[in-house]
């Protein structure tokens, strides 16, 4: 989640003023970034899910597709902006909002299974059949199950995002490390004090913000389709252990893991078990935390460029 997490100091100066004016900052951060996008030649555009709901998305860019799936909480393009205007010089960018977060929803039940269902209606919607994927964290864990279960991915980069090696003890850990009693405590926060701790955890340093433009971002990222959410999360279990049979590591595409070495959501340890079960190539950022997207977007974009290209 991007947010307001990396904006130079005169644009964050502009964004308080308008703020204490009485306008959302965080209303004009996003103008601002969909004003990037449609310079660059994307387009946004949604599609009508076919179990009822709408899926936002953006396409832009030149040469063979790149799938970009966020992670939870973000949106297209507060994961991705930097790295979407990047990687657009050589490759198609689809990268939608999924399903819950931004101003995607399904009518569907809250599972990753749903959420593979809705990229797949997108693909066939833009008529592509191969094409590489890139998923972050939540994201990360839809692009491994349609790694797992379908054909047409060329090759995969998953971020920070430990596929099916997330034991129910790695989970009780998780909420410890937060001081929550349940993961989904941990990223479905009730108000933008519990969303501060989220952020603590994700971000080496998130910057302080009036409390203001927290509400704001919390309202537009947080608040809705809690229930939703929280279904995501708590399915996750169920989901490994229905997913974990059904993956044979050879019929995987080929993958490379990209980490950072700090993550406090998914430790560097559970990467590294994935990348000795796909035998995938690994790529650590010395002392990044796990929102490496945001943080590290060149390294990461290179990263990707490198082993898609």
């Amino acid at each position: 989640m991007t947010y307001l997490a990396q904006l130079k100091p005169w644009l964050l100066t502009v964004l308080l003023a308008v703020s204490l004016s009485g306008c959302s900052a965080l209303s004009v951060k996003e103008q601002l970034d969909h004003s990037q996008l449609t310079k660059a030649g994307f387009t946004q555009s949604e599609l009508h899910l076919a179990e009822g709901g709408e899926l936002r998305y953006w396409v832009g860019g030149q040469g063979k597709p790149l799938v970009m799936l966020h992670g939870f909480g973000g949106t297209a393009t507060t994961t991705w902006l930097p790295m979407m205007l990047e990687l657009s010089q050589h490759h198609t960018i689809i990268a939608p909002d999924l399903a819950w977060f931004g101003d995607s929803f399904s009518q569907g039940t809250a599972n990753i299974t749903t959420q593979r269902a809705a990229v797949n209606q997108l693909l066939s919607q833009l008529r592509v059949a191969h094409y590489n994927l890139v998923g972050i964290s939540y994201g990360g864990l839809v692009a491994y199950d349609m790694m797992a279960n379908q054909q047409g991915i060329d090759k995969a980069v998953i971020l920070a995002s430990p596929g099916t090696f997330i034991s129910d003890q790695n989970l009780a850990e998780l909420s410890q490390r937060f001081d929550r009693d349940h993961p989904a405590d941990i990223f479905v926060p009730e108000n933008r004090q519990q969303m501060r701790h989220l952020f603590e955890g994700v971000f080496t340093r998130f910057p302080p913000l009036p409390h203001a433009i927290d509400e704001q971002i919390y309202q537009r990222y947080f608040a809705l389709w809690q229930d939703q959410k929280r279904q995501l999360i708590d399915s996750l279990p169920s989901y490994r252990d229905q997913l974990a049979p059904q993956v044979d590591p050879k019929l995987m595409p080929p993958t490379l893991l990209v980490w950072g070495e700090n993550d406090r959501v998914f430790p560097l340890e559970q990467g590294k078990q994935l990348s000795r079960y796909l035998d995938a190539p690994m790529v650590v950022i010395p002392e990044a935390p796990h929102n490496i997207s945001n943080e590290h977007p060149a390294t990461v974009s290179q990263a990707i460029e490198l082993f898609i290209q």
